[in-house]
């Protein structure tokens, strides 16, 4: 018994000791009030204090550990100037070529989002600890909680008409501001106010008590050398008024507005889609065009007698299918600046074998490598005419009247070079003529294969030793 009576006699002793730890740790001074606000809501927020001081008593530091723990969640200590003058002079400097305004600009709106992310999410957590329901309650830790961490002591000023619809309206102090404190302990002065954090989690905090937008902003500031640090908080609709009717200069402020980069994103994106959608409209109208001027010119054909004329006709109908098919394409997918490469050469590969392969029976293997998934536009269409030539000449010359045959077509990156593709098309037919002047053709096509191989900056290689094959490398 007499062992039992001395471990509780040690036990108190460290729990003694550990309290004493605590509030050397966290010196709270008893009865002073962390928020000043009109006598309407003063029952409200006294509650809140206690409820939120006792929180902020069960404070555990554990260096050895890196951690701060408060009544079991974990917080961070940042340094105040890190958070204000040292972080915009930084952005200052990282954006200097879109001169200090922009660059100010810039560094405000991330405190603001930051901040108004923050205050939201800690909102949010206390009205579930607290059990919150309406929005006064909600609002009433905020403050508390604002003083306990650092950031400021908050004062509500009388005119003060805060209601969960439009005509939300708050004006407030924030005495020993940290960053007004950040710009003046390190004599600093600035021209525009500074409190954009202040700003931001104040405004999230009562954004997610009052379940509308909000925005807040610091009409006058201590570091730029005015009596106090006020606020003015509206939704974002109404605030340009408030400002006209409360600021005391014709200096002017700007509005935060949370997330206004993402809106202007969105705008962007907007603004993009809609281009896009031009763009494909565009090419639709391309490819029904080509395809008009095949349908005129296969009428045409059909009307000549001549064969060599209507297979002049035939060529042409050819070339312009191959264009409009990358039009068609192009119309049907995303990505407005390359198609797939297998579905355009299997799409041109079929039309061309439908066009000449009648009763020849003449088998057709197409080989795409797998590696290689799109091909920019540019190159695209002269790759494509390359391969509607080749292939039809395959079909016409290769073979002569015999029935039967076997043509190759391969489209591949070469190993070990970034971006070469090669085109090749081959047949096991008669072989091309050694008569025929490759390097200046006399024939139209060709002629056109030598300038589109140009156009590609390309290299062309003919292979004539069994059948015909002609290689052509481009990047």
């Amino acid at each position: 018994m007499k062992n039992k009576i001395q471990q509780l006699e040690a036990k108190i002793k460290i729990l003694q000791k550990e309290n004493l730890s605590l509030k050397k740790n966290l010196p709270i001074k008893e009865g002073n009030h962390t928020v000043k606000v009109p006598l309407a809501f003063k029952s409200i927020f006294d509650n809140a204090e206690k409820i939120v001081g006792n929180y902020f008593k069960d404070l555990k530091f554990n260096p050895s550990k890196g951690t701060i723990d408060i009544n079991n969640e974990r917080y961070v200590l940042v340094r105040a100037s890190a958070l204000s003058h040292e972080f915009l002079n930084s952005i200052k400097n990282l954006y200097k070529d879109r001169g200090e305004e922009e660059a100010m600009n810039i560094g405000k709106n991330i405190l603001f989002d930051m901040a108004h992310v923050i205050g939201t999410e800690d909102a949010i957590n206390f009205h579930k600890k607290m059990k919150l329901k309406d929005p006064i309650s909600k609002m009433s830790a905020g403050p508390v909680h604002f003083a306990y961490t650092g950031w400021a002591f908050v004062d509500i000023l009388p005119e003060s008409k805060p209601s969960p619809d439009e005509n939300f309206f708050l004006k407030y102090n924030h005495p020993f501001s940290f960053e007004a404190d950040s710009w003046i302990k390190t004599n600093k002065k600035s021209t525009t106010p500074v409190c954009i954090m202040n700003s931001g989690y104040s405004s999230g905090w009562c954004e997610a008590s009052f379940g509308i937008p909000l925005t807040s902003v610091e009409i006058s500031c201590r570091a730029k050398g005015d009596k106090h640090c006020t606020f003015i908080m509206a939704p974002p609709q109404k605030i340009e008024k408030y400002i006209q009717n409360h600021k005391n200069s014709k200096q002017t402020i700007s509005v935060p507005t949370f997330l206004e980069r993402k809106k202007i994103e969105e705008k962007l994106k907007t603004s993009l889609s809609e281009k896009e959608f031009l763009i494909k409209e565009i090419h639709h109208r391309v490819k029904n065009n080509l395809q008009i001027i095949s349908s005129l010119l296969n009428l045409q054909a059909n009307t000549i007698e001549d064969k060599k004329a209507k297979e002049k006709y035939r060529e042409s109908i050819s070339r312009v299918k191959s264009m409009a098919l990358i039009h068609e394409l192009l119309y049907q997918t995303n990505n407005l600046s390359n198609i797939k490469a297998s579905e355009y050469l299997n799409e041109l590969v079929k039309f061309i074998s439908e066009t000449y392969n009648l009763n020849k029976k003449i088998k057709v293997e197409l080989n795409i490598d797998p590696h290689l998934k799109r091909i920019d536009m540019n190159k695209a269409i002269p790759c494509g005419l390359l391969a509607n030539e080749l292939l039809s000449n395959a079909f016409k010359y290769a073979f002569g009247n015999k029935s039967g045959g076997k043509i190759k077509i391969g489209f591949k990156l070469l190993q070990n070079q970034t971006e070469h593709f090669q085109l090749s098309v081959s047949d096991n037919g008669k072989g091309i003529s050694k008569k025929i002047d490759l390097v200046n053709p006399k024939t139209l096509g060709l002629q056109l294969i030598n300038s589109l191989v140009n156009q590609l900056d390309g290299k062309l290689k003919v292979d004539i030793k069994k059948g015909t094959e002609f290689i052509i490398q481009f990047s």
